[in-house]
């Protein structure tokens, strides 16, 4: 699903994951299901091939109070009323990095949907919500993230936070805006454990390969 500019990326990127092969071929092989958002970003030429394609165009230019990513997040929930929303898990590319307005649009969207497991990833990183209803437990994959961690409170101020696993642990530690934040933490082992009563930020290094 692509979230209406996102549309010319896959255009124009995929071709390039496969440079010897035809490129119109790749682009027919690699199109996304839907097209979803404000239309304001998407290109002529991209929406016409994938509407040709029939890909879904769904036009929601007269909703201005949400964004784009907001838009394919409650199609996604909306298509599948009856699955339990804990276990679904949404990836989404391309949500960090570029405007700044942006990207916290995008972290707002992780909070909105709390109930849903959704992962923002970039290049360099990326972020998920640890809601403050649950102890965690975070396996890390460390052959391809970390090991540059950290916790950042979302919303409101973490009065007690603990962690197992990093080399700088929390101890019923105080986070908030203004004061101390876990930034340039790092991973120790291959499970962390957090526990907050305050919802989280969670973001993690991601290695270039």
């Amino acid at each position: 699903m692509c979230a209406d500019g996102g549309a010319n990326r896959v255009y124009d990127d995929m071709p390039l994951l496969l440079p010897h092969e035809n490129a119109v071929d790749v682009r027919k092989r690699y199109k996304p299901d839907v097209i979803k958002g404000d239309m304001d970003s998407i290109r002529r030429d991209v929406l016409e091939f994938y509407a040709s394609m029939g890909t879904q165009i769904i036009n929601e230019s007269e909703d201005q109070d949400t964004t784009d990513l907001h838009k394919c997040i409650a199609y996604i929930c909306d298509s599948a009323p009856n699955l339990d929303k804990s276990n679904l898990c949404i990836l989404v590319a391309g949500a960090l990095g570029g405007r700044f307005d942006h990207e916290i649009g995008n972290i707002n969207v992780l909070c909105r949907f709390s109930n849903i497991r959704i992962t923002l990833i970039s290049d360099d990183c990326l972020i998920h919500l640890l809601p403050r209803t649950h102890r965690h437990e975070i396996h890390i994959q460390s052959s391809v993230e970390g090991p540059h961690c950290g916790l950042i409170p979302i919303g409101m101020p973490s009065g007690s936070t603990t962690t197992t696993g990093l080399q700088w642990d929390l101890a019923e530690t105080e986070m908030r805006f203004g004061g101390l934040i876990s930034t340039s933490n790092i991973v120790k082992g291959e499970k962390i454990t957090v526990q907050s009563d305050s919802d989280l930020l969670w973001t993690i290094s991601i290695k270039k390969m």
